[in-house]
C-alpha cells in the first residue's frame, strides 16, 4: 500500500446521519406503528430503486397507487428529504479533514438518487469536495455490485489494493474485499479513526478524558 492510500467513503450513516423514519414521528407517535409504516409503505427496497436511477416522480407514483390512503406521507419522504438527515456525523467529517491534511486522496462511492444528490451537497457542502465521487443514481448501478467499484477505480486511476474503503453495510464491505480493497466496516467515528491507524494511516489520535 502507498504511504498515502486513497480513502473511499460511503456517505449515508458514515458521513451523514440518515434516518428516514424520523420524519414520521408526528404522524405515527407509536414506535411500532411507525416502524411498520416505514417497512411496508416506504421500504428500503423501494427507495433503492431511486438510488438505481428511477425518477422520484415515478417512485412516488408507484407507492401512491399501492397505498392511496398514505399519499401525503409518501410524498413527504422526498419533499422533506433534508429532514430525513439529522446532520453530519461530525467525528467522521473531522477524520475526512484530517485525511486531506495528511495528503490522502479522498473519494466517495454512494448509493444515492441522482436528483437528491445535488440538493444534499448544497446542504452539506463538504460532500462536493471529494476528488472522485461515484453516485449510483447517475450510474444505474448500486453497491454492492462490483461494477460500481470498477467504475470508481477507472475514474480515480487507482488500484483496489491502494485504497481503503469505508462503509456501514456488511454486504458492501464484502464486495470491496472481494475486489482487493482494504476495508473498514464503519460503526462509530472513534473506531474508524483507530482502524485507519491500525491500517497504517497516520492520523491524530483523540484520547478520552
Amino acid at each position: 500500500m502507498p504511504a498515502t492510500p486513497a480513502i473511499v467513503f460511503d456517505v449515508g450513516n458514515v458521513l451523514l446521519d440518515w434516518r428516514p423514519e424520523r420524519i414520521y414521528r408526528d404522524a405515527f407517535p407509536d414506535d411500532a406503528q411507525r416502524a411498520a409504516f416505514v417497512a411496508e409503505v416506504v421500504p428500503q427496497d423501494w427507495h433503492h430503486e431511486q438510488d438505481l436511477g428511477r425518477s422520484i416522480a415515478d417512485g412516488v407514483a408507484e407507492r401512491i397507487a399501492l397505498f392511496p390512503e398514505h399519499e401525503t406521507h409518501i410524498r413527504a419522504y422526498y419533499e422533506r428529504w433534508l429532514d430525513t438527515i439529522e446532520g453530519a456525523i461530525e467525528g467522521s467529517v473531522a477524520i475526512l479533514e484530517d485525511l486531506r491534511a495528511q495528503g490522502h486522496p479522498v473519494h466517495a462511492i454512494t448509493n444515492f438518487s441522482a436528483e437528491l444528490w445535488p440538493l444534499t451537497v448544497e446542504a452539506y457542502p463538504f460532500l462536493g469536495d471529494f476528488d472522485v465521487t461515484v453516485v449510483s443514481g447517475e450510474e444505474g448501478v448500486t453497491k454492492p455490485h462490483a461494477e460500481i467499484f470498477r467504475r470508481f477505480l477507472s475514474r480515480a486511476g487507482v488500484a483496489a489494493q491502494d485504497c481503503i474503503f469505508i462503509d456501514d453495510r456488511a454486504e458492501n464491505i464484502a464486495a470491496a474485499d472481494a475486489l482487493g480493497f482494504r476495508t473498514v466496516h464503519f460503526t462509530v467515528p472513534e473506531n474508524l479513526r483507530m482502524e485507519l491507524v491500525r491500517l497504517g494511516v497516520r492520523l491524530p489520535i483523540e484520547l478520552a478524558g
